[in-house]
């Protein structure tokens, strides 16, 4: 039988079929590689990066603050009228640590260090910080040592590098030259207060300026100090700079030309000294009667503006304040004083203009008079003269200093004689700037006090009494004046009227010598005056010079008019003595006024301390120097 082979059936294997490459196939591989490509440059990036440049990029990473600096400008310059320098600027070297700068951890070694160099014991520097930190931004410079030393700086300066934090601050302190004889016209300067920095941290002031405290330092602030810089800086974490992004260049300060001609200040200083005698202070002042503009201004005791460019010694500060003549004070604009007798001249412009009395009216002064008591009609006030003058006119009574002829003028004898009254008189006395400012562009002016009937009861709760009507026309008791204002007074007599502004600024100057300021002649008011009523008490005053109680200020070829004062003050001593202050006021040439004069001492006479004095000043004015012709002619 025959085999049969059967094959199994299967079916038939597929065929594998080829695929069409995908589209975005080649497009991912390119990705692919770019990324690979990406990390290699990376990669390299950061090999050079560490190994390569690893240095200077560790420093970059350093940088971490944008900061602001101020950049202060150059203080101006004063100069007086004849352009020789008053005041100069002079570095000054200050040890400083900026909080928020010193190295975590490693402050106490930034401490030991720094106290070492500038001598200052590291437990002090740690506890100024710390208060520090509580109180202002901590990248404010705080600093800790001023007036440091040359060598102390550079010491200071070359370990900056290495001490993190702790800053060289080169601040500008001010020099005067003539130390003690321009205290009171220039001041001085010092440290912004809290209460100071609050009101000018808006005009970019900072915690640690300093501002003008006195004088023109003070009232022209503005002009000198100029307009700080700014300065965007990048500061690494030690807070030293790196770079200069932007800048913006500050504007120094204006100089100022002053209207003192600084040898006539010296003269006025001298003659003061060698007559005050054994007065505790003493002022005197010189102003041109057609401008305004003074040329001399003097106060007794003066002291030393450069003490105060440093840190002040507590003995420095106690001889100031402890001595009974107050230095510190401007004797002629920030004191007032019972002018006296030089109120006798405004006491006769009044009673001319109000037709009280005439040149030619008289009177007999007998030595006092007697005017009955309001109160008691069984007693009276005795109202004395200096001495028994006899018949007196205006022009006699000027000379003469007659306080009788003016205790009629005032109205202190109403039964005999209708006088001007304390009201009219108060209103002429404020006529002629009394009882207000003169407006002299100086710090700290008083006002002085003009009395009448309602300031005594508003003031003092009692009614007003003939008696102060006495005293009231000599100058005394109530009223009182700074010597800057009698010398105003003074010069509206002697220039016809016009009661002009003192000022002692000139002219400001950029630092490019281009004026931005120039002082204006300014007349606030004209006194209700007539020329002929003015006229009359100049020649009274010229009486008073050539024969009367003023003779001791004449001058050798200058006709000078002239009134003394001599105003009781204080307790009487053991024999009922009062003590007195001694006045001066005048002008020269008296025919052609061009300047005025005035005097004052604390303890003396009018006659006998005040009037040499001004003879003196007068003097040199005319007859010692060219001033008088440098002013004729409109020159510094």
């Amino acid at each position: 039988m025959a085999t049969t082979t059967r094959r199994r059936w299967r079916s038939p294997k597929p065929r594998r079929q080829q695929r069409a490459p995908a589209a975005g196939q080649g497009a991912f591989r390119l990705l692919r590689l770019l990324v690979v490509l990406l990390f290699l440059v990376l990669l390299g990036q950061l090999v050079r990066m560490q190994v390569v440049e690893g240095e200077r990029y560790r420093e970059l990473a350093a940088i971490n603050a944008l900061r602001e600096v101020q950049v202060p400008a150059a203080r101006g310059l004063i100069y007086d009228r004849q352009g020789r320098p008053l005041v100069y600027n002079e570095p000054r070297y200050a040890a400083a640590v900026v909080p928020g700068d010193l190295p975590a951890g490693q402050e106490e070694t930034v401490y030991e260090e720094l106290g070492r160099i500038i001598g200052m014991a590291p437990g002090e520097i740690r506890a100024r910080v710390t208060e520090a930190r509580g109180r202002a931004s901590p990248y404010v410079p705080l600093v800790l040592k001023e007036d440091l030393d040359r060598n102390t700086a550079l010491a200071l300066k070359e370990r900056e590098p290495d001490l993190p934090g702790v800053r060289l601050v080169v601040q500008s302190t001010r020099r005067y030259v003539e130390g003690p004889l321009m205290a009171h016209v220039l001041g001085y300067m010092g440290p912004i207060s809290s209460e100071e920095y609050q009101a000018l941290r808006d005009q970019g002031y900072t915690m640690h300026d300093w501002l003008g405290k006195a004088g023109v330092e003070a009232s022209y602030e503005s002009l000198l100090r100029g307009e700080p810089g700014r300065r965007l800086v990048e500061v690494d974490a030690s807070g030293r700079e790196r770079r200069v992004v932007s800048e913006r260049a500050p504007v120094d300060g204006a100089n100022l030309v002053l209207t003192v001609d600084l040898d006539l200040q010296r003269k006025v200083a001298e003659a003061l000294q060698q007559h005050m005698g054994r007065s505790e202070n003493a002022a005197a002042a010189v102003m041109d009667v057609r401008t305004g503009e003074v040329l001399a201004l003097v106060s007794l005791p003066t002291f030393d503006p450069n003490i105060f460019s440093r840190p002040l010694r507590p003995e420095e500060l106690a001889a100031l304040t402890d001595n009974p003549g107050k230095p510190l004070l401007n004797h002629a604009t920030a004191e007032n004083f019972a002018p006296g007798s030089t109120f006798k001249t405004i006491v006769a412009a009044a009673a001319l203009q109000e037709g009280v009395a005439r040149p030619d009216t008289t009177f007999v002064s007998q030595g006092y008079i007697v005017i009955p008591n309001e109160i008691d009609p069984n007693a009276v006030y005795v109202c004395e003269d200096w001495s028994r003058l006899g018949r007196l006119d205006m022009y006699r009574a000027l000379a003469m200093s007659s306080n009788v002829y003016f205790y009629y003028l005032a109205g202190a004898r109403p039964d005999e004689f209708r006088g001007l009254g304390p009201d009219r008189l108060a209103n002429y006395a404020r006529a002629f700037g009394l009882g207000e400012p003169t407006g002299i562009d100086l710090p700290a002016e008083v006002a002085g006090t003009v009395p009448d009937p309602r300031w005594k009861e508003r003031t003092i709760g009692e009614p007003w009494y003939l008696g102060n009507t006495c005293w009231f026309a000599i100058g005394e008791e109530y009223l009182r004046a700074t010597p800057l204002q009698m010398l105003v007074a003074v010069g509206a007599i002697a220039n016809g009227g016009q009661l002009l502004q003192p000022h002692l600024l000139r002219e400001a100057r950029d630092a490019s010598g281009h004026a931005v300021r120039t002082a204006q002649r300014e007349v606030k008011r004209m006194v209700p005056v007539s020329p002929q009523n003015l006229e009359v008490v100049r020649q009274g005053m010229v009486m008073s010079v050539e024969s009367g109680v003023a003779q001791a200020a004449a001058v050798r070829g200058v006709k000078v008019a002239g009134k003394t004062g001599t105003a009781e003050f204080g307790e009487p001593d053991a024999q009922g003595r009062l003590s007195t202050h001694g006045w001066f006021v005048g002008f020269a040439p008296a025919d052609d006024p061009l300047v005025a004069v005035v005097v004052f001492m604390r303890r003396g006479s009018g006659g006998q301390d005040a009037a040499p004095a001004a003879a003196k000043i007068l003097d040199y004015i005319f007859n010692g120097s060219d001033l008088a012709q440098r002013l004729r002619a409109g020159r510094p």
